[in-house]
């Protein structure tokens, strides 16, 4: 039997999927998921593998992630989705698209290139394996733990929204981090080479990150001939919570357009 990923779905109309980054949740997305339902949106909120409270397991690439994706519309009768990916699911959108084209209408990708990115996540896994969950007593706890590791209070406050109480009231992590520690290569990897989607595709790029540079456009579009490349001002790789605005107005003129 096929374990469906975990979501939330907002709002009623034209179907959008979002697929949140590495180490993310669907959380992360409710702000700009509800002002998507208000504007003639089903929103379709979604915890991919070994994230939030979508199933963990050892298995972890690109292809399984799309056909997961896969797995979740047809478990709720979508033909044909818009899609937001923001990185690590934007990798996963991307392959999605390249695979079943017939089965996405507008592609969205925030801050992530159709490209090879080394492992350079290694200092947060790091401080995440570090931290003694056994001995937890609360996020302030995890706080002082993590700092030794990560200077970064956004980021620290973004990693530990993961934390929640188990049934035996010990606070744990949403996310599967011994899995997504051993899946560092296979994170940072391409999607196919030879792949492509020919349909309607928006690159969102923030200008402070580095993530997708201007080399990268040629790459995109031999990938994705009909991309369009915008970017997202005074916002780094998370473009959609450092400038939800401009990520909004941008986002919703590209899926209203004919």
């Amino acid at each position: 039997m096929k374990q469906i990923l975990h979501s939330v779905i907002l709002g009623e109309g034209k179907p959008l999927c979002i697929l949140h980054g590495f180490l993310g949740m669907l959380d992360n997305w409710k702000t700009l998921g509800t002002l998507y339902a208000e504007n003639g949106f089903c929103v379709h909120l979604i915890n991919q593998r070994n994230h939030g409270k979508s199933f963990h397991s050892p298995d972890f690439n690109y292809d399984i992630l799309a056909d997961d994706f896969l797995n979740y519309l047809d478990a709720h009768n979508i033909k044909s989705t818009a899609i937001i990916g923001h990185s690590m699911g934007g990798k996963t959108a991307m392959q999605f698209a390249c695979t079943y084209p017939e089965r996405v209408n507008k592609l969205l990708i925030a801050d992530i290139a159709p490209k090879y990115y080394p492992p350079h996540h290694q200092e947060i896994i790091n401080g995440l394996n570090a931290i003694d969950t056994t001995n937890l007593k609360s996020r302030k706890d995890a706080d002082e733990q993590l700092k030794k590791h990560i200077s970064n209070t956004g980021i620290r406050q973004f990693l530990l929204k993961n934390l929640y109480r188990n049934e035996d009231k010990k606070l744990c992590f949403k996310f599967n981090l011994e899995v997504l520690s051993e899946k560092m290569e296979e994170i940072g990897d391409n999607i196919n080479s030879t792949d492509s989607f020919d349909g309607s595709t928006l690159f969102l790029r923030g200008e402070k990150s580095k993530y997708v540079t201007k080399n990268d456009v040629e790459i995109i579009h031999r990938h994705f001939p009909k991309a369009i490349v915008e970017t997202i001002a005074n916002a780094g790789h998370w473009l959609h919570a450092e400038n939800p605005e401009q990520f909004f107005n941008k986002s919703l003129a590209f899926f209203n357009r004919g």
